[in-house]
């Protein structure tokens, strides 16, 4: 006997344009590496959760508040449609670049106001 699987999107309109918009989003956690000195690049790996199907990361902005402060914010594409609603891991390592010699506050900003604070201390 042989099957034969169809699957079809006759209810997905392919002339209609998909639209994408850029969002903030929070990471669950942050890995903080250690042994980074003044004359080497810092890096971070954050790990988060997206909550569908429709999103895959678009980017990480660092600002330096100050010089032992620095903002981090990460950014998701979202497609609008039809999306699988699994939550969907990820991890992205972000550069921060040379940093000062001391204790620096990295700050992981959310899409809802709130951040996480984590400390990396550079020799």
């Amino acid at each position: 006997m042989i099957g034969f699987v169809s699957l079809s999107t006759a209810w997905a309109n392919p002339a209609a344009p998909r639209t994408t918009k850029e969002v903030l989003v929070g990471i669950s956690d942050a890995y903080i590496p250690g042994g980074f000195d003044s004359n080497s690049e810092a890096y971070v790996v954050t790990n988060g959760i997206f909550p569908n199907g429709c999103y895959r990361f678009a980017r990480a902005d660092v600002s330096h508040d100050t010089a032992n402060v620095h903002s981090v914010r990460v950014f998701a594409n979202v497609q609008q449609g039809m999306c699988l609603m699994v939550l969907v891991p990820f991890t992205k390592e972000v550069q921060l670049g040379r940093l000062a010699t001391g204790t620096h506050q990295i700050r992981f900003h959310g899409g809802d106001g709130t951040y996480l604070e984590k400390t990396m201390i550079v020799e």
